[in-house]
């Protein structure tokens, strides 16, 4: 589960400089009014919490947390609604289901250091943190040991030093929870050590923050992607095409302007996006976005999400009505990670 961040590892509340200072709302202070009741996320929608068996122990395993202009683009009075699905708290959640894991990827196996995951070649992955702005219910690491496993915990020298070891590593990619729900120095501290390092060619940002909170890819963000010594790639999340909207849009306008490569990966989650209209729709609103379509991913067999799988057969045809439909860049790739295969599984 995602646990409370310790003080030093939660968002900044220090001045970002005059852009942001002058901001309506800052993205700190976003963060900090995220709905966290479900019976508060229902009210806001004309819910009832009983007809839709939203379930407290699901809640205190792991915790609410939806930032509210993330609530705003949820239709009110419909609980079936794509997005409330993917974070309100549900009774199907606490059902054991054979085959579900706690470590659906086998993420402790390819533990290479404390926050160092070693799964392909040349890639090291860095869970960054464990604080997310959004609590996706379908999270592969909603057991993930973050108090105990996070690379910024203990000032990213082991993790610094391991990758300047490895002449093998020529991609760092930042993981979580969210690595940019860490402060921009906090950043700027990882990538001025790594930057020292000759082998390094690559960095690739995993993140949901600019789809569910836009308000992060502030000033001080921007001046940090622009001034790195590398082609960066920002791999963005969304499953459906309300996710996006005008400030969703006019983040990724300013991280294409600092010279991000943006991509979208999405996973295939019964009752959100597994009809062929959802996911056409994803791919071109993302594209008029300037977001490309990367890969589209079979549900991670984490316990606790069981009620979102759609099965490999149905997952296929899906994707084969969407090839027909689009273009092919506007097709991702139907893929399954796979503990201890060498890269992702096509389907």
């Amino acid at each position: 589960m995602i646990p409370a961040a310790p003080a030093s590892m939660q968002p900044s509340t220090s001045p970002a400089g005059p852009a942001a200072a002058s901001a309506p709302q800052r993205w700190q202070q976003l963060w900090r009014d995220a709905v966290r009741e479900p019976g508060e996320l229902l009210a806001m929608l004309g819910l009832d919490a009983a007809a839709l068996k939203s379930g407290d122990a699901a809640a205190t395993q792991f915790p609410l947390r939806v930032p509210r202009g993330f609530v705003a683009r949820m239709r009110a009075g419909d609980p079936h609604d794509p997005l409330l699905r993917q974070v309100l708290p549900l009774d199907d959640e606490m059902r054991p289901m054979p085959g579900f894991a706690l470590d659906a990827v086998g993420d402790a196996a390819a533990k290479a250091a404390d926050g160092v995951i070693r799964k392909y070649r040349g890639r090291a992955l860095l869970v960054a943190t464990g604080s997310c702005a959004v609590h996706c219910r379908y999270c592969f690491r909603r057991h993930f040991p973050y108090a105990e496993e996070a690379a910024a915990a203990a000032g990213w020298q082991h993790t610094v030093e391991l990758i300047r070891a490895d002449p093998g590593i020529d991609e760092v990619i930042l993981s979580g929870g969210d690595p940019w729900s860490l402060a921009s120095h906090k950043l700027a501290e990882l990538t001025g050590a790594l930057a020292g390092i000759p082998h390094l060619k690559r960095l690739r940002v995993h993140t949901r923050l600019p789809v569910v909170l836009p308000e992060r890819v502030d000033a001080p963000l921007l001046d940090w992607l622009a001034g790195l010594p590398w082609p960066v790639t920002v791999v963005v999340h969304a499953n459906h095409a309300n996710e996006f909207d005008a400030d969703v849009d006019a983040a990724l306008a300013r991280l294409r302007e600092a010279g991000a490569i943006l991509l979208n990966q999405a996973v295939l989650l019964k009752g959100v996006n597994d009809s062929v209209d959802a996911l056409c729709d994803l791919s071109e609103r993302g594209f008029r976005a300037g977001v490309l379509p990367y890969y589209l991913h079979q549900l991670d067999r984490v316990q606790g999400a069981a009620h979102f799988e759609v099965d490999d057969a149905e997952a296929r045809r899906l994707h084969a009505a969407v090839a027909a439909r689009l273009s092919g860049y506007l097709v991702p790739r139907l893929v399954r990670e796979v503990a201890g295969d060498p890269g992702k599984r096509p389907l």
